[in-house]
C-alpha cells in the first residue's frame, strides 16, 4: 500500500487547486482523476472569471494559486464587466482556450514536485483507528494517507438527461462514480441531489456572424495574475444573439417533454442559471433572452451557446435553436444536456472546510453544492491550504467575509448551507467596495506567504507593488497651478479651480480621473496601469472605503469573539429551542458566525453572548 502525505480526489478545478497547494508546500501529494482527459476541463463555459467570479480568480491568485495564472496563459479575450459601473461591482472576465486551459493545467501539474497524478476511481474510504484513511479504487489499489480532500465535482452518481433518454456518465460523457457516494454515507455525511446543465455547441461556420452583435475584448485592463507582466492579446471575438417570440413558442409547446417539468429530473437546479425552458415559464412577459455565443478555442470551430441550456429532446433543440437570428442553418456538434449528480450538505464542514467529527477529511468544490470554476478553485486552495497546516499541526485558516469573497463563499455555505446550486455574486459580499479584484494581492499576498504558498518571485513583485504605491501616493500631494490646470478642467466640463490644486483634489472631481490627468501632464508615466488605477480607485472612493473599514472593524468584534469547542447549547436555559437545535447543528466557530445561521434571532445572539461570557468565566 503506497504511503502518501495528502489524497486528493478528483482533479478538476477544486481539485487542482488543492493538490498544488498541497505539494507545493512540500506535502508528497496523490491526485486522483477517473481520466486525465478532464483534467481542469471547463465543463460547460469555455470562460473564466465573470460577475464577482473575477474576484474570486484574483484572490486565488494573490494567494499563491493557479487558476488566474492558467488563464492568462490561455485566454483569447478579455473584457472587463459592468465598466460603466464603479468599481465594486467590475469584474474581469476571460474566454479561455478550453483545449490550452486542460492542457496547461494538467502540464503545470505532471512538472510540479511532490504532486503524483493517477487516473483511477475510488469506490471507498476507510478511516483507521490512528485517524489515517485508506483509498481503494476501482481496480483494487489502495492508497493511504494522513489526510483527504474530496473534490469530485459534478461525477457523484451522475447522470446525463436529454428529453426522455438518461445515460450513467459525467459531464461530456466522461466516466462518473458510481460508489463513492456509498462510501460518504458509511461515514454519516449527508448527501444531496443537485442538478445542472450545459448548452449545445455548434458549428461556427453555419453561423451567420452578419446578424449578430460583436463583442469584442479590451486590452488595456488588469491581468487576472498579478504574475502576468505582458500586456495579454485579443485573439476572439464574441457575438449576441436573442430568442424571439417564435422560440418562446415552440418550447412553451413542448414543455411536457421537458424533463424540468415532467418529474424525469429529480435534483435541484440552479436558480442564477435557469434552463431556457424555466426561464421561459418564469419570465413569461419577457419576449427574449440573451444569447452569447462564445467560441471553445482556437483549434476547433465548435461555439458554445450561452444562455441556452436545455434537457429538452434533439429535435426539439434544433428547432429552438434555429429559430434564433443567425443560427437558422446552425450545425449542434453537441447536444445540450441536464445532468445530476450527488453533493454534500454543506453546513457539515467547519470554516476550514475540514469535515466536522472526522479530522483530516476536507471537502472542496461542487460537492460542497456550489456552482462555478472559480467557485470550486476557491475552495480548493482554502482545503489545501487547511490541509498543509492540519498535516503541520498549525492552527488552519479561518477567512472572514470581510477577507475576500472567498470568505463569503465559504461563511454562506458552511453557515446558512444552500437549497440548490450555490452561486457567487457581489451582491452577497456586504464590503464589496473593499473587496475588489484589483487590491487582491494587497488584501491576501501576506496571508498566502504566511501559508507558504506565495514564493520569492510573487513576494518580490508584490513588495514592488507597495513600494510603487508609496511613491504614486506622494506624487499626488504635488501642487499645480491655476494657470496649468485651467484648459484641461474646462475640457473636461469642470469648474475652473481659482488658487493651485493638488493632484488628490483633482482626482476628487467626478469628471476628472487619474488616466486623463496622466495623459495631459504625465505625471504617472512610470507606474503601470495597475498601480495608477489602485491610487485612482483609492482617491475617488476615499471617504466610502473610510466607512466600509469602520464598518469592518466592528463587525470583526462579533467575528473574534470566540464560542469554546465544548461549549453545550443544550444545557444553558434562555436560548430559544429553534436557536439551541440550529445552534447545535452548525456549531459556530464565532458569535458572528452564530448571527449569520437561519433561524438565529438578534435576541438570541444577546444571550448567547451572556451565556458564552459566562461559560468562560467558569472555566
Amino acid at each position: 500500500m503506497e504511503k502518501f502525505d495528502a489524497i486528493v480526489i478528483g482533479a478538476g478545478h477544486a481539485g487542482c487547486e488543492a493538490a498544488l497547494a498541497l505539494a507545493r508546500t512540500g506535502n508528497r501529494t496523490l491526485l486522483l482523476t477517473l481520466s486525465l482527459d478532464a483534467v481542469a476541463f471547463l465543463a460547460c463555459n469555455p470562460s473564466i472569471g465573470g460577475t464577482a467570479k473575477g474576484q474570486l480568480v484574483c484572490e486565488i491568485d494573490a494567494l499563491g494559486g493557479e487558476m488566474g495564472v492558467n488563464t492568462d496563459k490561455t485566454l483569447i479575450q478579455l473584457r472587463m464587466l459592468n465598466s460603466g459601473k464603479g468599481p465594486a461591482v467590475q469584474s474581469l472576465r476571460a474566454q479561455a482556450d478550453k483545449i490550452e486551459y486542460h492542457n496547461q493545467m494538467k502540464l503545470t501539474i505532471e512538472k510540479t514536485a511532490n504532486l503524483f497524478l493517477k487516473q483511477a476511481e475510488v469506490i471507498d474510504i476507510e478511516e483507521t483507528t490512528d485517524n489515517e484513511k485508506i483509498v481503494t479504487t476501482a481496480v483494487g489499489s489502495k492508497f493511504i494517507a494522513k489526510v483527504l480532500v474530496f473534490a469530485t465535482g459534478v461525477y457523484l452518481k451522475s447522470r446525463i438527461i436529454i428529453g426522455d433518454y438518461t445515460k450513467d456518465c459525467g459531464p461530456n460523457g466522461f466516466s462518473n462514480a458510481q460508489k463513492l457516494s456509498d462510501s460518504l454515507k458509511k461515514l454519516g455525511i449527508k448527501l444531496l441531489r443537485f442538478k445542472t446543465g450545459t448548452p449545445a455547441r455548434i458549428n461556427g461556420r453555419s453561423i451567420d456572424y452578419s446578424q449578430l452583435e460583436v463583442q469584442k475584448g479590451e486590452e488595456n485592463i488588469q491581468n487576472f495574475s498579478f504574475m502576468t507582466k505582458h500586456k495579454v492579446k485579443n485573439k476572439a471575438v464574441c457575438y449576441l444573439t436573442y430568442t424571439n417570440l417564435e422560440t418562446h413558442k415552440i418550447i412553451k409547446d413542448n414543455l411536457d417533454k421537458a424533463p424540468v417539468f415532467s418529474g424525469l429530473i429529480k435534483g435541484i437546479g440552479p436558480r442564477y442559471c435557469p434552463s431556457i425552458e424555466t426561464k421561459i415559464v418564469r419570465f413569461a412577459d419577457k419576449e427574449r433572452h440573451q444569447l452569447f455565443l462564445e467560441p471553445e478555442s482556437l483549434s476547433t470551430q465548435e461555439v458554445y451557446i450561452q444562455g441556452f441550456s436545455t434537457s429538452m429532446p434533439v429535435d426539439i433543440q434544433e428547432k429552438m435553436i434555429h429559430s434564433v437570428k443567425g443560427l437558422e442553418n446552425a450545425e449542434i456538434m453537441r447536444d445540450s444536456y441536464a445532468i445530476e449528480y450527488d453533493c454534500i450538505e454543506p453546513t457539515q464542514l467547519l470554516p476550514t472546510l475540514e469535515l466536522k467529527g472526522h479530522h483530516g477529511l476536507f471537502f472542496a468544490g461542487q460537492i460542497n453544492g456550489t456552482s462555478g470554476y472559480e467557485e470550486a478553485a476557491a475552495q480548493g486552495i482554502i482545503a489545501g491550504i487547511n490541509a498543509n497546516l492540519y498535516l503541520k499541526n498549525q492552527e488552519q485558516l479561518v477567512f472572514k467575509r470581510s477577507d475576500g469573497y472567498i470568505g463569503v463563499l465559504i461563511d454562506d455555505i458552511v453557515t446558512k448551507g444552500t437549497n440548490e446550486p450555490y452561486r457567487m455574486m457581489t451582491s452577497r459580499a456586504e464590503y464589496r467596495l473593499f473587496l475588489r479584484q484589483d487590491n487582491a494581492d494587497l488584501r491576501l499576498t501576506e496571508i498566502g506567504r504566511k501559508v507558504g504558498l506565495v514564493d520569492d518571485k510573487r513576494w518580490k513583485i508584490f513588495l514592488k507593488k507597495k513600494k510603487d504605491l508609496e511613491k504614486i501616493f506622494e506624487i499626488i500631494k504635488t501642487k499645480l497651478k491655476v494657470e496649468e490646470i485651467k484648459d484641461f478642467f474646462i475640457e473636461n466640463g469642470e469648474n475652473t479651480p481659482k488658487e493651485s490644486m493638488s493632484i488628490k483634489d483633482m482626482l476628487k472631481r467626478s469628471n476628472i480621473d487619474a488616466f486623463k490627468i496622466n495623459k495631459k501632464f504625465h505625471v504617472f508615466d512610470n507606474f503601470s496601469y495597475e498601480i495608477i488605477n489602485e491610487m485612482n480607485i483609492s482617491v475617488k472612493y476615499e471617504g466610502y472605503l473610510k466607512q466600509q473599514l469602520e464598518e469592518i472593524a466592528k463587525f470583526k468584534k462579533n467575528e473574534d469573539t470566540l464560542i469554546p469547542k465544548n461549549f453545550d447549547y443544550k444545557k444553558y436555559h434562555g436560548l430559544r429551542l429553534e436557536a439551541m437545535e440550529k445552534l447545535q447543528a452548525i456549531r459556530p466557530l464565532s458569535i458572528g458566525q452564530a448571527s449569520r445561521i437561519s433561524g438565529v434571532s438578534p435576541s438570541d445572539i444577546a444571550v448567547l453572548s451572556v451565556l458564552v461570557k459566562k461559560f468562560k468565566q467558569e472555566n
